[in-house]
């Protein structure tokens, strides 16, 4: 049996710092949409030559080259919108540097993997802890190239980060890569081209507290009222002072609409993005704006009175009340979604399962344990091999944006999440609890097993369901065996309750009464072995 890994500490998780609102923009005239292409096409040409300059300077660049690379900007834009496209710029070069460590990472998984199977017997059969060698002479050849190609690519990825070299597409690598395929992606060349210059724009303007409804650049006030600030070069499109242009256009907000209109009309900062959804031929305004970090509970406080466990699949939630002690109190709950079909249905069937399950535990006034779980390791192909069924599996589970969705559905709801670590509690939820919580009237599955284990994880129990039997005679003297109660525990060697129906074989009808009174019971050590015994007067052969 292989060692067990430490398991880190459960924890509560912190709650949302930011809030986003979107809202449509209406009955825009054909004017209006052209002005804003205008400006978001100018724009997106600067925020692509600021992107080129950052990403020349590497990694000697500092404040003194961010403030000149804003100078060059304001000359041909304004100054807050070059504050924005600098700040733009310089979160998307995080991101990529950020995805160019995860991307060395995955390839040293690889070839660790690589190496170890190609250094085992052809036909050697794996375990549990590690994966055996390859089946054929044909796949120990191949692996062997893809090797020398994994480790070529590591080479020149290490090099690219020690010199702070990354590669970014302002529009999306995804879609510039859809151009060489257009047939398959059922496309034409002027829908791509649409798509292109659409993710290419710029219409993102940050807010500025003090200022006039949040925002000077794009201005929406507490009537709807929405404005931008044109650019130099475009300031002769304007249909109102000062350079703006006021769209015909409202904006309503209707979710957290009451919120917004708070900042707006005290001038707290909101940030505003503008963008068009093509194939719908639509356009849409982005509100954003910063919160107050929410009160965290502290873990005790969080477990008291029990939680709910959350087993995360790639198709459905499944969970399980448990009190404070750990045990399952009532039935399995399963929350299901489908995740076919486009982006936008996928994520409206992962906020559907999540309120069913928030609104669920707000009744019961409970906290929620989740695994924080992260495939980024398990999703490569060297670990998993021909298991292409199950590598498309826990690709597809919606692990990042659900837990990102649960996260801030559960702060506004006031309800407390417990992150907890994911190590074998589908392993051991089934060894141990899935076999006793199966009746004929419940079919228990892994899943549910699986919930129990993570909830007993957040409580801070064992997932097993019984302790090592005490060292001697197996009896109480040492210890109790359970782990359920606790020594202290009032009522803990009580007469059990009599629980009306048909008794077991074991059990008859009114002998689980005083099944733990042991002075009515013949056992070792008790008053009825050893009370006063005297022999009746009356000879036996009478």
């Amino acid at each position: 049996m292989g060692a067990v890994r430490e398991l880190a500490t459960p924890f509560v998780v912190p709650g949302p710092s930011a809030v986003a609102v979107r809202d449509r923009l209406k009955h825009l005239t054909a004017g209006d949409e052209k002005v804003l292409r205008l400006v978001g096409d100018l724009l997106g040409s600067l925020a692509s030559r600021d992107l080129k300059a950052r990403c020349a300077a590497e990694l000697d660049h500092d404040t003194e080259r961010w403030a000149e690379r804003k100078r060059i900007l304001t000359q041909e834009s304004s100054s807050r919108w070059a504050g924005s496209i600098t700040r733009a710029t310089h979160d998307q070069w995080a991101l990529a540097r950020r995805g160019q460590l995860a991307h060395i990472q995955s390839l040293e998984t690889g070839i660790k993997t690589i190496r170890h199977r190609l250094s085992q017997p052809i036909g050697e059969k794996g375990s549990k802890q590690a994966p055996g060698g390859y089946r054929s002479r044909r796949e120990w050849f191949a692996k062997s190239r893809r090797l020398h190609v994994l480790e070529d690519r590591l080479h020149m990825a290490r090099a690219d980060r020690e010199a702070g070299v990354v590669r970014v597409v302002r529009g999306g690598k995804q879609l510039l890569n859809t151009r060489h395929h257009l047939e398959q992606a059922g496309l034409a060349e002027e829908q791509w081209r649409a798509r292109w210059e659409t993710g290419r724009r710029f219409l993102v303007a940050d807010g500025e507290s003090g200022k006039r409804y949040g925002n000077e650049t794009i201005r929406v006030t507490d009537d709807g009222e929405v404005s931008l600030k044109l650019p130099a070069p475009l300031a002769h499109l304007a249909n109102a002072p000062y350079g703006r242009y006021v769209l015909a256009a409202r904006a309503s907000f209707p979710h957290r609409g009451a919120q917004w209109r708070d900042r707006v009309s005290t001038n707290r900062a909101v940030a505003y993005r503008i963008h068009e959804d093509v194939q719908r031929g639509r356009w849409y305004l982005t509100a954003s704006w910063t919160i107050p970090p929410v009160t965290t509970v502290l873990l005790e406080a969080a477990r008291e009175g029990g939680l709910v466990g959350v087993d995360t699949n790639a198709d459905h939630l499944a969970a399980w009340r448990l009190d404070e002690h750990g045990n399952p109190v009532g039935e399995p709950l399963r929350f299901e979604y489908d995740l076919s079909g486009t982006a936008d249905h996928r994520d409206a069937q992962v906020r559907h399962a999540l309120i069913r399950l928030l609104h669920w535990a707000k009744r019961h006034g409970l906290a929620i344990a989740i695994e924080d779980l992260d495939f980024t390791t398990e999703k490569t192909r060297e670990k998993h091999g021909r298991r292409k069924r199950f590598r498309k599996l826990i690709s597809g589970m919606p692990v990042a944006r659900l837990r990102a969705r649960l996260v801030s559905m559960a702060a506004e709801l006031g309800i407390t999440i417990v992150a907890v670590d994911p190590a074998y509690t589908s392993k051991w939820g089934a060894r141990h609890w899935q076999k006793p919580l199966t009746s004929n009237n419940r079919k228990t599955t892994r899943h549910d097993a699986a919930a129990v284990a993570i909830g007993r994880r957040a409580l801070g129990h064992p997932i097993r369901r019984r302790t090592a039997p005490p060292p001697y005679d197996r009896s109480d003297r040492v210890g109790h065996r359970t782990v359920q109660a606790r020594p202290g525990t009032p009522g803990r060697e009580g007469n059990r309750p009599r629980i009306p129906g048909p008794r077991t074989r074991s059990v008859r009808a009114r002998r689980g009464e005083n099944a733990v009174d042991q002075n009515v019971q013949h056992r070792s050590g008790r008053s009825a072995e050893h009370e006063f015994w005297q022999r009746d007067s009356l000879p036996l052969s009478l």
